[in-house]
């Protein structure tokens, strides 16, 4: 991945809603939800919401499938590994010990026990 591409994506999540679009798609993956449930859930006008997901379009976060009469609109989670995995390519500088309780906080399954517990004091 190239750095304007990273940029690009990051961009596009840097606004409330469209963050909140993203991660509602997230949450109703696989089968994605047309643009209208999308701006009803959000409450946010429909030609509002469609320049919102152009801009995740064009960033690649989402993919939109024509199905009949309306455009379902999916998270695309190998973009958003991409761009994580950009950011964390060097992380720690090599040394992976420093950087076990972030990888363990990553999956959201299984959360690390200093998540789960809070920080130590």
């Amino acid at each position: 991945m190239e750095s304007v591409d990273a940029i690009l994506a990051l961009a596009a999540l840097s606004q409330a809603t469209r963050l909140d679009v993203f991660r509602l798609l997230v949450k109703h993956e696989p089968g994605g939800l047309p643009a209208g449930d999308i701006a009803k859930t959000l409450a946010v006008p429909a030609n509002t919401m469609s320049a919102h997901l152009a801009v995740l379009t064009r960033a690649g976060l989402v993919s939109p499938r024509r199905h009949g009469r309306s455009i379902v609109y999916r998270a695309d989670l190998d973009r958003l590994r991409t761009v994580m995995l950009f950011l964390l390519r060097d992380c720690c500088g090599g040394r992976p010990e420093i950087c076990s309780a972030l990888m363990a906080d990553l999956d959201p399954c299984c959360p690390s026990p200093a998540s789960v517990e809070g920080p130590i004091s």
